[in-house]
């Protein structure tokens, strides 16, 4: 490891926490940092709102193509996700700007960026190919639906219980070591292996919840809004631990009252007849 990238994660003066257990930057570059991510944030998030008002919940990919499904999902991602791993980019985004200027400063942002959102794509791959069966199905199979949603709670439930999703909580929770090992990969695109280093704890963290946008819609933003307040809190919290088993408990019970209550599935639903009509 280099001693400059070493010192470029300790804090140089008036520390504010950015996470739990970690007290990583300066309140002068935590507070600018929160400000660019906002400025990120806020128009990822009226993209977001505006294509969903335009398409609706439906099920399946509703009629999307791949391109423009990854392309949405990359949005979605960056609106929801940034947010909560701000801390993290913020503070590799500084040691970057303390050993580079100009030109090689920019591209090694853009592969850390990159790397980030090369994961999320991968993952909105299998996104797009759960949606697709699970779209064909309700298709084919009406009141499959409800048994598909079911399932689908089921396994977030399990997931935000398991030992997967504690592993990659932790890290996302306390990124302090995990940083000072970042500074000691080694070059080319050591920039790029850190984005999807951390991007691949981010979706660990996260494939549970994402799990639910089955039934609830993948274009559901109040789904998508109360799914960013979730990942915001269990990962910057001081109580997120006990939040993650709360709201896994929560699946849990959505998984029991799915294939009775209708309005648990605007993302399945399609051509679903009524409990009533069955």
């Amino acid at each position: 490891m280099h001693r400059s990238w070493a010192t470029a994660f300790v804090p140089s003066r008036s520390p504010a926490p950015t996470g739990a257990g970690g007290k990583l930057l300066p309140t002068r570059d935590l507070a600018a940092g929160w400000i660019l991510v906002v400025l990120i944030a806020v128009p990822a998030w009226a993209l977001t709102i505006g294509q969903a008002r335009d398409m609706g919940v439906e099920p399946g990919t509703m009629g999307m193509a791949l391109p423009l499904f990854l392309l949405l999902w990359v949005t979605m991602m960056a609106a929801m996700m940034l947010p909560s791993m701000a801390p993290v980019a913020i503070t590799w985004v500084r040691g970057i700007g303390r050993q580079s200027s100009g030109w090689a400063r920019v591209a090694r942002n853009v592969e850390f960026v990159g790397g980030y959102l090369l994961v999320w794509t991968a993952f909105g791959l299998l996104a797009y190919g759960a949606l697709a069966v699970t779209g064909g199905l309700v298709d084919d199979h009406p009141t499959a639906g409800r048994w598909i949603g079911s399932i689908a709670f089921l396994l977030a439930g399990l997931y935000q219980l398991g030992p997967l999703k504690h592993v990659c909580l932790r890290h996302c929770r306390d990124p302090l070591g995990h940083l000072v090992r970042y500074a000691g990969f080694r070059r080319p695109a050591r920039d790029l292996r850190v984005g999807v280093h951390h991007g691949a704890y981010c979706v660990g963290c996260c494939a549970g919840l994402m799990v639910v946008l089955v039934p609830l819609g993948v274009m559901n933003v109040a789904a998508m809004a109360a799914l960013a307040l979730v990942i915001f809190l269990e990962k910057l919290w001081s109580r997120g631990l006990l939040l993650t088993g709360v709201v896994g408990v929560a699946f849990l019970v959505l998984a029991v009252l799915a294939p009775f209550q209708d309005w648990l599935l605007p993302g399945l639903q399609g051509s679903m007849p009524s409990m009533g009509g069955m």
